[in-house]
């Protein structure tokens, strides 16, 4: 029976392993004998690099927005390359458009296509590329490594900070990072947060100098009993 195609999408927030699962991707299915091609936008480490925070580094193709998938992979079949599966990460930043690419690329050519990337913004909303990628592909895959906010509950959400702040205007699209150690944190950022701290504004620098969050609610005084000594004067 022959192997139909597919069009996978694997997401999550940041800091949940995309980079390091679409090199694995890459590894595993070149150590089974297949051709691939690596893809990527954006990457924090500069251009045409794919980079994992575990320090994992593969060159790949840049994405620009003028890039066609189609016109690429269709030349590369025509001088003879062999193409079984294109490896696509950080495909939150890739145009609707491409996206359609990768799926004409499966359908028409029967090559497997393994995109990898962010779902939503620093705003809680959809990238284009991330929207067009949950109407086209087959399936979706949250990945199943859970990036932690720093109060320790699951991380859904990514937040853009400035000097630890968190922000909620400006470009969608600025390259940033994660992992910033020392007075980098004093610079444009990237932090992941729990649903509750993003709405919030809660950062994990605002928490080591906030108080503890307020209930969103007035708690009712609630009656003492009298000291023993209020009992005795009021029996004088």
């Amino acid at each position: 029976m022959r192997v139909v195609a597919e069009f996978s999408y694997f997401t999550g927030p940041m800091d949940c392993g995309k980079s390091t699962l679409a090199l694995q991707f890459d590894y595993t299915h070149a150590a089974g004998g297949r051709n691939g091609r690596l893809f990527t936008s954006h990457d924090r480490a500069g251009e045409a690099t794919i980079s994992s925070r575990l320090g994992l580094v593969r060159p790949a193709v840049e994405v620009t927005p003028g890039f066609d998938f189609w016109v690429y992979v269709v030349d590369q079949l025509t001088r003879g390359e062999r193409v079984d599966y294109l490896v696509c990460d950080e495909t939150q930043f890739y145009e609707p458009g491409q996206v359609d690419q990768l799926a004409k690329i499966v359908d028409e050519l029967e090559i497997d296509v393994f995109a990898v990337g962010i779902l939503t913004d620093f705003q809680t909303r959809l990238f284009p590329g991330s929207q067009r990628l949950v109407e086209l592909c087959d399936k979706i895959e949250v990945l199943q490594v859970r990036a932690l906010c720093w109060c320790g509950q699951r991380a859904t959400h990514n937040a853009r900070t400035v000097n630890g702040v968190l922000v909620t205007e400006g470009d969608q699209v600025v390259v940033g990072d994660t992992a910033l150690r020392g007075d980098e944190a004093a610079v444009l950022a990237y932090e992941v947060l729990c649903r509750r701290h993003h709405r919030r504004g809660v950062t994990r620098a605002v928490a080591g100098t906030a108080p503890s969050d307020p209930l969103p609610f007035e708690r009712p005084d609630e009656p003492t009993e009298p000291s023993r000594e209020a009992v005795q004067e009021g029996r004088r």
